[in-house]
């Protein structure tokens, strides 16, 4: 049933409940039947089920798998051969993969905590007709049926159908976004002529869990309770959305995927030809077809180790936490630490207005009088709302709390004005009539002030407040006062009227129809929930950015579209569409005319995710904004979703990837850099990281297929964490580069190695690898005094060594993709910093005995060690070259 298209009367028989309540038996009947009135709670993953899950990567299986078969092999030399090898290999692949899995695991499901603080936005206790008597219930333990009692300030605990309601106002921005509270009637609704259903906002006589009664009272009738509610509904959206992987995680995804088949490709070639030269083409003498085959399978995994960029998960991720540490100094806190670099790909921002783009705070920004300090006083006078000399702001409705603090400017005090005009009498606020009035005891007479629509207001008016005096209204002054209230109402303005009369003596009656008449009339206010004034200058900067802003909210068109305006979203009313539209229009061609609207009003929350998802249909990385419950299943649909740290609720700041901890949507702005910058590290990491790991490819590749050993297992993985990670963290601590918010944002489908990077990080690495190979025979020649292929300690040795000083190299050439490092205006201290700690490890691999031994190194003399790292530096030279044909191709194009 819509209940609120329904009389009172048929909506109690349909929950099989009276005026008068249920019974309690009938009640805890109900409870049992039902369950109570709180939102289902999601069956937590254990932790085994965590940690499968952070294992399931291709590269952990690969590397798990090298790991078993280098532990096999060794048991079986040490026990068949009486060989003493250790089980390096074993340990440090087995210590990669916790970290990596460890790292994972601590990330928090959101969906579980957003469930949490739903739950804890329920209110706690509910007064209810139970036998016919008021009683305090859990509000867990209401039932549909159950009739709730309501005054102000209470919060609604499911969804109700209004029985009663004596000028009651309810706060629903947190579920429609409307920053104004909705005035509640009892009344039914009529469908509109089109047959469409009544949007959520215009349910005025329904209120909704998860909503609060700021003025008024009332009673309302229990129709839903638990998930069957509006907010249930919100909670389900929420468990059934799917976390959404960020551009970088599924290249990453992507690229471990390949990485492993191309290792996987590259060992089983390794293995077949090993096998077919040293088993059947080129049988070695003395070794047994098993020992030959062992010996070629180990080259194989060695070869899998040097292909596998085992620190690049470990690295990435330090990256984008050292990120959120950054962001948060600028305001912005990242809940999850792979959605940092999609900040520097967002394309639209779709923005709610309420308490994002706007204050959430209704403000009195203009009148029309001859009197503004009479206006003033009046409309403080004639309120209900409280502000003493020492608050900030105003407590009450929000349109009330306005007046006071406009009046409060103009050094008319709240408190100061009740004591020296006090009350005597009132009539108060109607929805019917639109008008509330007080009665005034004021130098030893009475005065009435009357507040109310402006058009209702001038009917009962016979005379007008100017030049200080009473004259009596004439229909064109009304005339004039309706065309200056219909430009106030252009500029989305809620426009409110204030009158007064005068006794002699007490009236006799408070009754409005005794009162409202034979008014004076003094002007009206126009308020509005005002733009924030960072605003401005935020949208500004985001379409220098090339970011697109979309505002979203549950408010009436006109005030969304004069929002907009003013704030440089639209320039023109065409670009705006209400939420009914979207009901005529399928998710196809949705994703066809989403880019024609920039203004969406009177929304629903299925509508925000709608949009979201069009925008993504289009291939457009897409951020969310908000700060009500509403806003929580679009924030998760997003690719990124922004919750405000101040007004935003509990729920909304549980799904979101980002909150702004000052509320400020400029804040994004700066995050949108950080980001950008986060990424343009990352991807610099990724190169340098791939690039030495091609290095070592290349070099133990071309190494097998000659039949000797240049590094084992356990070096490569020494390389591939010592070596290539620290600095791969120093490169993550670069500075951004100049015009990095000038700049479109990159396409979330651009690789990785877009803009000529793949065919330079080709070139380095071939020529790295040469570099080692070339390191390998010099060795092998001082220690043999030949040149050939023999297996020599001393050219493993000096490959290790050379392996290690061209990665560092790399690292420095790896700070810009195209611009020379000599002509960089900045130093990145970590780097350096980075190259003297890896120095210090490698060389106590090389010369501290124990290590030495360990790793199967020799000890080398100072002459090998400086022409290890001369070779290395030959990298800088022939990079710099590369990048100089680069910068000269691409300026000619």
């Amino acid at each position: 049933m819509k209940f609120y298209c329904e009389t009172k009367e048929a909506v109690l028989a349909e929950v099989a409940s009276s005026a008068e309540g249920l019974s309690g038996e009938e009640a805890a009947r109900r409870l049992e039947k039902n369950g109570k009135n709180k939102l289902a709670e999601p069956e937590k993953p254990s932790l085994l089920r965590r940690f499968l899950s952070a294992l399931n990567d291709p590269m952990i299986f690969l590397l798990l798998g090298a790991a078993a078969i280098s532990t096999a092999t060794t048991i079986y030399q040490n026990t068949a051969y009486g060989a003493h090898e250790n089980y390096a290999d074993l340990f440090i692949i087995l210590f990669v993969v916790l970290i990596n899995t460890v790292l994972s695991m601590v990330q928090e499901s959101k969906a579980e905590q957003a469930i949490e603080a739903l739950m804890e936005m329920t209110a706690a206790t509910s007064r209810v007709l139970r036998d016919g008597k008021i009683v305090t219930v859990k509000s867990e333990d209401l039932v549909v049926g159950d009739v709730v009692v309501l005054e102000a300030g209470d919060a609604v605990p499911a969804d109700c159908r209004i029985l009663e309601s004596h000028s009651m106002k309810v706060e629903e921005a947190a579920l429609t976004g409307e920053s104004v509270p909705v005035s509640k009637i009892m009344d039914l609704l009529m469908l509109r002529e089109s047959g469409k259903d009544i949007p959520l906002g215009d349910r005025v006589n329904m209120v909704y869990s998860g909503s609060t009664v700021v003025f008024g009272r009332g009673e309302a009738v229990v129709v839903a309770t638990g998930m069957d509610t509006e907010m249930g509904k919100i909670a389900d959206a929420l468990t059934q959305a799917k976390d959404e992987e960020t551009p970088l995680s599924r290249k990453l995804s992507d690229l471990s995927v390949t990485l492993t088949k191309l290792v996987l490709g590259i060992c089983v070639f390794v293995f077949a030809f090993g096998v077919l030269r040293d088993v059947f083409l080129f049988p070695k003498a003395g070794s047994s077809v098993f020992t030959t085959v062992l010996d070629t399978f180990i080259i194989a995994v060695a070869l899998a180790v040097a292909a596998i960029p085992e620190g690049l998960p470990a690295v990435t991720t330090i990256i984008m936490s050292i990120g959120v540490t950054a962001m948060s100094k600028r305001q912005a806190l990242i809940r999850r630490l792979t959605a940092v670099e999609t900040l520097g790909c967002t394309q639209i921002i779709c923005s709610d207005k309420t308490g994002t783009l706007t204050q959430n705070r209704m403000t009195v920004v203009d009148t029309f009088t001859d009197e503004p300090m009479l206006l003033a006083k009046a409309m403080a006078l004639c309120n209900d709302a409280k502000r003493c000399q020492g608050m900030h702001e105003a407590e009450g409705e929000p349109t009330e709390a306005a007046l006071v603090n406009h009046a409060h400017d103009l050094m008319l005090y709240k408190d100061e004005l009740d004591v020296k005009y006090p009350r005597v009498g009132e009539a108060p606020f109607d929805s019917g009539r639109k008008m509330m009035s007080t009665v005034h005891e004021e130098d030893g007479k009475y005065r009435q002030y009357t507040k109310g629509a402006t058009e209702i207001l001038l009917e009962r008016c016979v005379g007008c407040w100017r030049g200080g005096r009473v004259v009596p209204i004439t229909e064109e002054y009304k005339a004039s006062v309706l065309e200056q209230s219909k430009l106030f109402a252009d500029r989305a303005l809620r426009v409110l009227g204030a009158a007064f009369r005068d006794y002699d003596s007490l009236p006799g009656s408070f009754e409005p129809e005794d009162l409202e008449h034979d008014l004076v009339f003094i002007g009206f206010t126009g308020m509005i929930d005002p733009c924030r004034p960072e605003v401005y200058e935020a949208i500004r900067e985001c379409r220098m950015a090339g970011i697109r802003p979309i505002m979203i909210t549950g408010d009436h068109i006109d005030t969304a579209v004069a929002i907009a305006r003013d704030l440089g979203i639209i320039s023109d009313e065409s670009e705006a569409i209400e939420g009914a539209a979207l009901e005529d229009i399928s998710d196809e061609e949705l994703v066809e005319a989403v880019t024609r609207y920039s203004v969406y009003a009177r929304v629903q929350p299925e509508h925000k995710t709608r949009i979201v998802r069009a925008w993504k249909a289009r291939g457009m990385v897409t951020a969310m904004t908000g700060d009500g419950v509403n806003d929580a299943p679009s924030i998760k649909a997003a690719d990124i979703g922004i919750g405000m740290g101040i007004t935003g609720t509990a729920v909304t700041k549980s799904v979101c990837d980002m909150v702004l901890a000052d509320d400020n949507f400029a804040t994004i702005v700066n995050a949108v850099e950080e980001g950008r910058k986060i990424y343009d590290n990352i991807r610099k990491v990724v190169q340098f990281q791939l690039t030495t790991n091609l290095a070592e490819i290349v070099s133990v590749f071309v190494a097998s297929l000659f039949g000797f050993k240049l590094l084992s297992a356990a070096h490569l993985l020494w390389i591939n964490l010592v070596t290539d990670s620290a600095p791969g963290l120093a490169l993550g601590m670069e500075p951004a580069e100049d015009g990095i918010m000038r700049r479109s944002p990159r396409p979330s489908d651009e690789s990785l190695f877009a803009n000529g990077a793949g065919l330079g990080m080709a070139v380095q690495g071939v020529f790295m690898g040469a570099l080692i190979l070339f390191s390998y025979f010099f060795g092998e020649r001082l220690e043999n005094g030949v040149w050939s292929f023999a297996q020599s300690n001393d050219g493993m040795t000096m490959a290790f060594l050379t392996c290690n000083f061209v990665e560092m190299f790399r690292a420095f050439t790896a700070r810009s993709v195209h611009s020379s490092i000599f002509t960089m205006k900045t130093q990145n201290k970590w780097l350096w910093l980075a190259l003297v700690w890896t120095m210090v490890l490698t060389c106590g691999v090389i010369f501290v005995p124990g290590l030495c031994s360990l790793f199967g190194f020799t000890s080398v003399s100072m002459e090998e060690f400086f022409i290890s790292m001369g070779l290395a530096a030959t990298l800088i030279p022939v990079t710099e070259i590369w990048k100089a044909i680069q910068r000269r191709k691409a300026k000619k194009a």
